[in-house]
């Protein structure tokens, strides 16, 4: 299966490369509100994950993707298919994680980590707090085992927030919906038990951690101890509730990247 084919890549725009990656449970469409607006200025790369939206399903491979790094494989990938210039690497929740992996493997193909309510580790450690004790991880987990559709309705409307925009949490809602169920429940898994704080000092790309201020799934602290901890990185917290401000908070997100875009 080709990269681009099994990615379902699709590229607008020219200029220098910038590449979009979603986050659990989402597709490529959930940049519509950001891609059009760099594509003028940018070569926007867009990918659907393996396991997620129009990707190639048969290429998924439980082995190759039970961790990030599997996935951070698959952008390397594409960037080697479509550039051979540094990209801008612009990813939402655990694929904040995934663009940080490709970087540290393949340092050359990017130029910049833009970082969307990133988690390095979702999980309370010590004085470290990810927003979620063990038990919580293990319970979200059963449920997504045991009812998948139950969970996605329920979890959805939590993931987005946005209360004011409720037609948000329904997308949300559908596109978990549409995901293979094993697949998902395998992503889960490799995404809330991750813990990738040890590689965050070794990130060498400037990087902006973009954050709503109100966020259950990747709480301000975390948002903090990632400015802390990565060297060149740039905190901006988006008055926002929810953890996708590229869709419920769009104009104040463009605004924020495009300013740490000038700065580089």
């Amino acid at each position: 299966m080709p990269v681009l084919a099994r990615n379902n890549v699709h590229v607008v725009g020219d200029g220098p490369p910038m590449v979009f990656v979603h986050g659990f449970g989402c597709d490529q469409n959930m940049w519509r509100l950001l891609a059009p607006h760099f594509s003028e200025h940018y070569r926007c790369i867009l990918l659907d994950l393996v396991g997620s939206g129009q990707s190639d399903l048969a290429a998924y491979d439980p082995v190759k993707y039970a961790t990030l790094h599997g996935y951070a494989a698959d952008l390397c990938e594409v960037l080697a298919e479509v550039t051979t210039a540094p990209a801008v690497c612009v990813g939402h929740s655990v694929s904040a994680m995934i663009g940080m992996l490709a970087n540290l493997q393949n340092p050359d193909q990017f130029l910049a980590q833009v970082m969307v309510g990133p988690s390095p580790c979702y999980v309370n450690d010590g004085d470290y707090v990810g927003g979620f004790t063990r038990a919580d991880i293990d319970s979200l987990l059963e449920t997504l085992e045991s009812n998948f559709l139950g969970w996605s309705s329920n979890m959805a409307p939590v993931i987005m927030g946005a209360p004011e925009q409720p037609e948000l949490a329904v997308e949300l809602t559908n596109s978990f919906c549409r995901t293979d169920p094993e697949i998902a429940k395998q992503f889960a898994r490799a995404t809330f038990l991750s813990d990738h704080r040890a590689e965050l000092p070794r990130l060498q790309a400037p990087t902006l951690v973009l954050q709503c201020s109100d966020d259950l799934i990747a709480p301000r602290c975390v948002g903090e101890y990632l400015q802390r901890t990565i060297p060149n990185c740039t905190l901006h917290v988006i008055e926002n509730v929810g953890h996708c401000p590229h869709l419920s908070a769009p104009s104040a997100s463009t605004e924020a990247i495009e300013q740490f875009l000038r700065g580089l």
